[in-house]
């Protein structure tokens, strides 16, 4: 229902209209001034907001459906506000419309519905009788509708409790019958195994005596019954796994009779496990040289072999079956390994004379003619066995672990192939044992010979292959060792069982023998004491053996005679590899700082040429700077000594550093990258790849090179700059010698001494220089460098050349208007001819200058530096203030 406020009956006004009107005024013309505030574009919300104000009001008429009308409290404020756009007057008959609507609505329902609710009343008038008498019969029904459901119920608990008794009776039926099953299979594997069951002893013994299976105490066992008795052992271990699977199903309850039996499990398990250790004793014992049967030969017949072969298959099926791998490989152990292991391996085994176990041959003992086919089977089987033989030259180790390897391949081989195949066709090796975990299947290669053999090693000759004291010896007996290794894994059967034998206790034990630490810091000093010999003179001094070649100094060829010792066969083990690698950086970086020791204190560049730097930088075109101090006499004889003293010690270190680069990178890619463990992109993060660190490591070193190179430039700029020295004299020889009317015809005598020392330093035209390696690698840029600087100097001698020219015709000139006006003209002429020689000397030295660049491989024409000079040249003495603009005036 709605709740209306009701309105203060006292005032005039009792709705407030006149107030509400106000307000509704008030916020019509607010919201106009707003509206013309934001006339300007401002924002979509605001334009959302003009549209709105500008659309028509929809007329809703007052209905049922209206919110307003239909709230729990009626709001007043807000059902006007919702009716802004009607004036009070229109929605006051709006409101009586509505009013009056509702009361004919009501009316209307009244009359509808009030003749059936009148009638209501007197329609009811005798029903409570009439349910009166129907509820007295409905308890009756009640109560026996609930005697029926109990007796109902009890019916069902009797038979639910019959079925339950019935299920029990059942389960202890079937109990009842797998006690018998395996009362009956305790009874026959007894009997099957000549056990003396209680109270029936004779009985048994008598009725089991003609059975195929001999006494245990019996000593001789026929042959021809030894495949009987494997099959016999194989059936009767299947009888066991039925009684075992019995007795575990009949265990899920406490059982007396299977408490009371258990001893007689356990006598028919360790009976039926002695029987079969003892039948597979003697065939192998029978199998490697009949040693049970000392009448008969050692040797047996390939017949023989195969029916012994399959007795084996036999035996090794029904451990698998059993699950008494374990005591399969103790039996091989005991029989086969363990004897031979004792005579072949003791303490004097690598000093004493060896005699080589000589396979059996695969051919008859009798008959003197031979098959084709058998001497193919013996070639065959001949290069089967020696595929993995050692070289056992002055090798006493490698001999011994022939003999192991003969021994393995002739006696063991065939025997854990079969062992791997049962293993295999059973899936024994998907199982898991529960017993202590311990692995399921055969592993003979590593349970067997590798801990026999391995703790024989270790044990008996332990002092002598791991004595890491001396290197030599300990690197060859690690190297033979793990080629024996390889070799016997070359004879296992499968992978896995590769892999048992590389997890083996013994086999982690073998290799922590390996002292290889030890090893490592021995070879170590031995490396480090010779290369730090050599090291010890910090002095650039070249050899002349050729036995250095392509090195030229003793340090720099031990430098990497030591990084090739690291690499070598005589030292290297695999499993050092990454403390050879880093012995081989540091011996890089060693080198790198004997050569910052050894090489003399480098000239720092000079002042001038620094502004040049700059200058070339910033703008093509130079100018002369005539406070620029240049100098004016030759070098003395011990500058020059001194120089070719550096010359010798530069070339000498960037032949040595560039033989290096070469030699190491040679050496990486033909052997240290071979030996190094690979790593695939992106492993290990962002870790550096072995490669860029050699490469980092030797960038150290190269890094030498262009400041070496510079050194030189610096020395041969100097000593060519000298020989220009010369041509300043050139105008007072000319004018000294005026009265001679020829004019020059060849270049000046200094023109030839620019490129002498480049050309000795690169021994060009002469025997021998200190850079006669550098020749192919170095000449062009060096000489590119010396010829920039030396035609730069020639610039700035020419230009200072033409200014004193210049200076002193403007005195001349002065001095001859102040004597005479007319007579000078004869003088002036000897003047001009003085020039003219001039020029030309000074055209046919640049262009003999050129020429000898050229014959260096410098590319003249294309310098422009040159072609100033060029210019420079032909222009004469007192012009030149006219040179081109483009000239780089530049010192060095």
């Amino acid at each position: 229902m709605l709740s209306i406020r009701s309105p203060d009956g006292g005032s005039k006004d009792p709705y407030e209209l006149d107030r509400l009107a106000e307000e509704l005024a008030a916020r019509e013309s607010s919201a106009q001034r707003r509206s013309h505030k934001n006339n300007q574009p401002n924002g979509t919300d605001d334009d959302e907001l003009a549209a709105a104000a500008r659309d028509l009001p929809v007329y809703v008429p007052l209905s049922h459906d209206d919110p307003y009308l239909s709230a729990e409290t009626f709001d007043v404020e807000q059902f006007l506000l919702s009716r802004a756009y009607t004036s009070l007057p229109d929605l006051r008959t709006e409101l009586r419309d509505y009013l009056a609507a509702l009361k004919e609505e009501l009316v209307k329902l009244i009359n509808d519905d009030y003749e059936a609710f009148i009638s209501l009343s007197t329609d009811l008038r005798g029903e409570g009788a009439r349910l009166e008498s129907l509820r007295r019969p409905l308890a009756d029904l009640k109560a026996r509708v609930l005697e029926s459901r109990k007796t109902l119920q009890q019916i069902q608990d009797e038979t639910k409790e019959k079925l339950d008794r019935r299920a029990a009776i059942r389960e202890e039926k079937a109990f009842l019958h797998s006690l018998l099953k395996i009362s009956e299979s305790i009874n026959r594997l007894e009997s099957l195994l000549l056990i003396s069951s209680p109270g029936d002893e004779d009985k048994n013994s008598s009725a089991m005596g003609a059975l195929p299976t001999a006494s245990r105490t019996d000593g001789e066992t026929d042959e021809r019954t030894r495949g009987n008795r494997a099959k016999h052992l194989a059936r009767v271990a299947a009888e066991y796994s039925q009684l075992l699977y019995h007795v575990s199903r009949a265990r899920t309850e406490p059982c007396a009779f299977i408490d009371e039996s258990q001893w007689r499990i356990d006598r028919i398990k360790s009976t039926l496990s002695s029987d079969l250790d003892h039948l597979f004793a003697a065939t192998l014992s029978t199998l490697v040289g009949g040693k049970d049967h000392p009448s008969r030969p050692s040797k047996v017949s390939e017949t023989e072999k195969s029916k012994l072969y399959a007795d084996v298959t036999e035996c090794l099926r029904t451990y698998d079956v059993l699950g008494l791998w374990r005591d399969a490989e103790d039996v091989i152990g005991r029989e086969v390994v363990r004897g031979f292991v004792k005579k072949t391996i003791y303490p004097g085994a690598l000093s004493a004379p060896r005699s080589p176990i000589v396979p059996h041959t695969p051919l008859p003992a009798s008959g003197r003619a031979t098959s084709l086919a058998h001497r193919k089977q013996l070639r065959s089987s001949t290069s089967l066995a020696s595929a993995a033989i050692l070289d056992e030259t002055d090798d006493p180790l490698a001999a011994l672990y022939n003999t192991i390897l003969r021994f393995v391949d002739r006696d063991l081989r065939r025997i854990m192939e079969i062992a791997e195949a049962v293993c295999v066709k059973s899936g024994s090796r998907t199982r898991r044992s529960a017993e202590d975990g311990e692995q399921p299947g055969f592993e003979i290669m590593a349970n067997v010979v590798w801990a026999e053999v391995g703790r024989a090693l270790m044990d008996e000759l332990g002092s002598e292959i791991f004595a890491a004291g001396k290197p030599d010896e300990f690197r060859k007996h690690h190297e033979t060792t793990q080629a024996f290794i390889r070799a016997l894994e070359f004879l296992a059967p499968s992978i896995e069982s590769v892999e048992a034998m590389r997890n083996h206790i013994v086999f982690s034990a073998f290799e922590r023998r390996w002292q290889l630490p030890v090893y490592f810091q021995l070879r170590w000093k031995e490396i480090v004491a010779r290369l730090e010999e050599v090291l010890a003179t910090t002095k650039l001094e070249r050899t002349a053996s050729k036995a250095l070649v392509p090195f030229v100094t003793a340090q720099a060829a031990a430098v990497f005679d030591a990084i090739r010792t690291c690499w070598s066969a005589e030292v290297f083990i695999p499993e050092l590899s990454s403390r050879f690698w880093r012995f081989t950086l540091q011996i890089i970086s060693r080198y790198r700082t004997w050569l910052d020791k050894s090489l003399p204190p480098l000239e720092p560049p000079p002042k001038v040429a620094a502004a040049v730097a700059a200058e070339r930088t910033s703008s093509p075109v130079a100018t002369v700077r005539a406070s620029t101090p240049v100098p004016t006499e030759a070098a003395s004889a011990e500058s020059i000594a001194a120089d070719e003293a550096l010359l010798q010690q530069f070339a000498t270190a960037i032949t040595d550093i560039r033989a290096m680069e070469t030699q190491v990178t040679k050496l990486w890619r033909e052997e240290i990258s071979s030996l190094l463990p690979t790593t695939s992109p992106g492993e290990g993060g962002g870790s550096v790849s072995l490669e860029d660190a050699l490469k980092h490591a030797l960038s150290k070193l190269t890094s030498l090179v262009p400041t070496l190179v510079n050194q030189i430039v610096q020395i041969l700029s100097r000593r060519a700059c000298d020989a220009l020295l010369s041509m300043r004299s050139i105008p007072s020889q000319f004018r000294a010698m005026s009265s001679s009317k020829r004019m020059p015809t060849e270049p000046s005598y200094f023109v030839s001494l620019i490129f002498k020392h480049t050309k000795a330093f690169f021994a060009i035209q002469t025997v021998d220089g200190p850079g006669s390696a550098l020749k192919d690698e170095f000449l062009r840029p060096i000489a590119e460098e010396v010829f920039e600087n030396v035609t730069e100097r020639y610039i700035y001698f020419l230009s200072a050349m033409k200014k004193t020219e210049e200076s002193l015709r403007k005195l001349k000139k002065g001095r001859r208007s102040a004597y005479s006006l007319f007579g000078s003209s004869g003088k002036e002429d000897d003047g001009r001819a003085d020039e003219e020689k001039i020029r030309t000397q000074m055209i046919l030295d640049v262009d003999a200058f050129g020429r000898e660049a050229e014959s260096l491989g410098v590319s003249v024409k294309e310098n422009t530096a040159y072609r100033g000079l060029t210019e420079m040249a032909r222009s004469g003495l007192t012009d030149g203030e006219h040179l081109p603009a483009d000239v780089p005036y530049i010192f060095y």
